[in-house]
């Protein structure tokens, strides 16, 4: 597959899927579409069913639905009846109309996950060892590099997440680790105690560690259906977490700014996994969606989380919020996402100019 190729699929397929999920629950409810496309500006090409035009817009950064009667002064377009306004229905309806497209796209990235286990079943770490800090309880114990973990006091681990787990959960007290070496088992005794390490987000934290790092070496578990649908959904949350953990620490300034990344860095990051091989394609789709999902969920006016913050206070205060309030804030919404744009765009052309 070409990398242009690529990343016009998947771009456009996240584009795609998450104005598919307004659309289809807002045709649920009866509400009317007026235009559907992928891509703003001008109409390039496309279809017209018996309401709605179907079409690829010039400008191919994003995409809309265009609902009837989103605002409350617009004029009912022929075709259509009082009935199919979207402003005159209730605030849960409106609220579902505009969850369900960043819902939609975390359900492609579950949809995408399972698939790929599914297929090529799901990679675990193998449970050995790759290294051993100096002076650390395994060193001291005896824990040698390439050594494999079978069990921790006497429960059978099969994966080097639960080796960590096990040990994080300790709180200090004394493990007995059953190891495997070149085909001798041993049996080692080894107390955590309170180290620093660093995180996935490059900062550090203090929990109980025995002072080993894995070897890094991965293996394949083959998954039937469900099996894989569960793997699916697990995986799903578990980039959920990541990825709202990254915002937050982002905001704490540990993640730098200059890590924030916009449509340039994707499409180079589409376009080398697309040499790599279909399955990579998918999985970094499938987090693509997950950051699409989540970003167009942050309370911000403009974006669907926002106008999600809007429907529950009517919903609560049973009455819509004043239209000065939403106007103002949606400007400043609206000045928060350009500036945003615009330290993502400089952020990818310093990248590649260095």
């Amino acid at each position: 597959m070409s990398s242009f190729l690529s990343v016009l699929l998947v771009l456009g397929g996240l584009i795609f899927f998450h104005e598919l999920g307004h659309f289809l629950v807002a045709r649920l409810f009866g509400i009317g579409v007026q235009t559907f496309s992928l891509g703003f500006g001008p109409r390039l090409f496309g279809w017209r069913g018996s309401q709605t035009d179907y079409r690829f817009s010039l400008v191919p950064l994003g995409g809309y639905v265009s609902l009837v009667g989103e605002s409350e002064d617009a004029d009912l377009p022929e075709g259509f009846e009082k009935r199919h306004s979207f402003t005159l229905r209730p605030a849960w309806q409106r609220l579902l109309v505009i969850a369900a497209g960043p819902v939609f796209n975390l359900l492609l990235a579950w949809f995408i996950y399972w698939g790929l286990f599914w297929a090529y079943g799901q990679f675990q770490m193998a449970p050995e060892v790759g290294r051993v800090q100096a002076e650390s309880p395994a060193a001291v114990a005896g824990v040698a590099p390439g050594d494999r973990i079978v069990s921790i006091d006497g429960k059978p681990v099969q994966w080097w997440d639960e080796v960590a787990g096990a040990i994080v959960a300790s709180n200090g007290r004394e493990l007995t680790l059953s190891i495997d070496r070149n085909g001798t088992a041993l049996s080692v005794p080894v107390k955590p105690e309170v180290r620093s390490r660093k995180t996935i987000f490059g900062d550090e934290e203090r929990t109980w560690l025995i002072g080993i790092q894995a070897s890094g070496r991965t293996e394949s578990v083959p998954l039937n259906g469900a099996s894989a649908l569960k793997a699916g959904l697990e995986q799903t949350w578990r980039m959920i977490v990541i990825t709202g953990q990254s915002v937050q620490k982002i905001f704490e300034r540990v993640v730098p700014l200059d890590s924030v990344g916009g449509p340039i860095m994707i499409a180079q990051m589409v376009s080398e996994q697309s040499r790599q091989g279909l399955d990579s394609v998918l999985a970094l789709t499938a987090l693509i969606s997950i950051n699409l999902g989540l970003l167009n969920l942050l309370p911000v006016p403009v974006l669907d989380g926002g106008h999600i913050i809007f429907l529950a206070m009517e919903m609560v205060m049973r009455r819509p919020v004043n239209a000065r309030v939403r106007d103002v804030t949606t400007r400043i919404g609206l000045a928060f996402l350009l500036a945003l744009m615009l330290l993502a765009t400089y952020n990818d052309i310093v990248r590649n100019l260095q």
